[in-house]
């Protein structure tokens, strides 16, 4: 059979399978993916050639044991390709939600790889040679850098919100102010949570306004809790009033009951000490007199994702002897991350340098600005003369619920389709960030304004070279 031969071939021309295996062409997909899928991916291949000679279309260069190499490697590759793949996050968004929120820091990877390879004490005390809490290998950090006089970990701030109302409010009532009835995403709603944990929810005040007296006039016989729910994810304005965690622990006080707070998007440090906005921090709120508080692991703590309760010893004990407490538990590899990126806040100095999340809500502008200079010739080679490429400036966000209306000056790239993005040009976008999508290292940015924002935040310098030399594949 000629090698390049394009005329037409019958199912009498097809190759037998046992042979194919045998010849050299076959020997490294055998080594990557076993003699059993490779079988099974000729096999296929044999078949739709069987139906093309049926269908007058099957031609002799697509039997070359080549081509049927190169068609089983190629979609064996795609088939054993990890569906959890790195991305390069470009949207401006820092903790963004649909890319895995925060970065961890190099500490907690070296910390989960030897959790991953080496057995560990996870609930064993090395002290008395007996059975330990998981709990015990994080809480004291946890107590240290908050205040709290006890803390537990589960998997993540909904199940930490969850789990406190079914311990301490099933079939009794939470008064929560209806301007803090949040649903975050996934749409996941305060009402909805407190409904499957048993508790009964009390509204009071308004959308925009609830006042001292509203929770006073709520409280009765069965009320378990006031709980403050932070808006993490919007912010109300104009004509507005709300009661700060102080004054509505005063409120509870005489009554005995306690007061919860979900942070969502909790924090450990004052941010405006590197330039960003205020967000009420973990320590704050322990200090203004809430008995409990919720807090995420992975937004602006910058570690893995868990849900932490900090509070009192009493409230603690109980919610850790509540059955949900071990389906909501978290696994060895989230202790081993969390732990060191705690550590890392007893030494605030050197957060920005350590904490990848921080770095990257600080990052200078000049430094993004000359990353564009840098980038932007390349991708625009790549790209032709369909469109025009831009460093410009743009601005960036938290993310994740966290500071919801402030934005963080920024630069990237700009792309716009030649001619300014008239007829057609949306279509041309919409094109080119499936191009970019579809990379090896997929890259993620935002269309707006009929222009593709490349926003270089979160591109880190070790990344940067990675970037530029995928732009050569671009097929937009």
């Amino acid at each position: 059979m000629a090698e390049h031969d394009h005329g037409p071939a019958s199912a009498a021309d097809l190759p037998s399978l046992d042979r194919l295996l045998g010849m050299s062409e076959f020997q490294a997909a055998l080594a990557d993916f076993g003699r059993t899928q490779v079988t099974a991916a000729l096999r296929r291949d044999l078949d739709e050639c069987r139906v093309a000679a049926l269908a007058g279309t099957l031609t002799r260069d697509t039997l070359s044991p080549a081509a049927f190499g190169a068609r089983v490697t190629g979609a064996l590759s795609a088939r054993n390709r990890a569906t959890l793949r790195p991305v390069f996050n470009l949207t401006g968004t820092v903790l963004h939600t649909n890319l895995g929120r925060a970065l961890l820091p190099e500490v907690a990877v070296e910390a989960v790889l030897q959790a991953l390879t080496m057995p560990a004490n996870l609930e064993f005390d090395l002290s008395t040679g007996g059975r330990g809490d998981r709990d015990d290998l994080i809480a004291p950090l946890l107590c240290e850098l908050t205040g709290a006089e006890a803390a537990t970990v589960v998997n993540n701030n909904a199940a930490a919100v969850l789990l406190m109302l079914a311990t301490l409010a099933k079939r009794r009532e939470v008064v929560v102010s209806r301007g803090e009835l949040v649903e975050i995403g996934g749409a996941f709603r305060i009402p909805d949570i407190m409904t499957h944990a048993g508790a009964k929810l009390v509204e009071v005040g308004t959308t925009n306004r609830t006042h001292a007296l509203d929770y006073r006039n709520a409280i009765g016989e069965k009320t378990a809790l006031l709980m403050k729910v932070h808006c993490s994810n919007y912010e109300v304005t104009g004509f507005t009033k709300s009661v700060d965690v102080a004054e509505v622990v005063q409120i509870a006080r005489p009554h005995g009951v306690p007061v919860a707070v979900d942070l969502g998007s909790g924090t450990l440090v004052p941010l405006e000490r590197w330039g960003l906005p205020h967000e009420t921090t973990v320590q704050e709120t322990i200090a203004a007199g809430a008995d409990l508080v919720t807090f995420s692991g992975d937004k602006l703590l910058g570690g893995p994702q868990a849900g932490m309760i900090v509070g009192r010893k009493d409230l603690i004990a109980k919610i850790k002897k509540h059955p949900l407490k071990r389906a909501l538990r978290v696994g060895k590899l989230t202790l081993a991350a969390l732990e060191p990126v705690l550590r890392l806040y007893r030494d605030p100095d050197h957060l920005t340098q350590r904490l990848t999340t921080l770095r990257l809500l600080t990052r200078a502008r000049a430094d993004m600005a000359a990353q564009a200079e840098r980038i932007a010739p390349m991708l625009a080679k790549s790209l032709g003369d369909a469109y025009t490429v831009t460093a410009a400036p743009m601005v960036s966000q938290i993310g994740s619920g966290a500071l919801p209306v402030e934005q963080l000056p920024s630069y990237g790239l700009a792309i716009m389709p030649a001619g300014g993005g008239k007829r057609g040009g949306g279509r041309a976008l919409a094109r080119l960030e499936a191009a970019l999508r579809a990379l090896p290292y997929p890259v993620i940015g935002r269309i707006a304004d009929q222009t593709l924002w490349l926003d270089l935040r979160c591109l880190e310098a070790n990344d940067e070279a990675r970037l530029a030399l995928q732009f050569a594949e671009l097929r937009a």
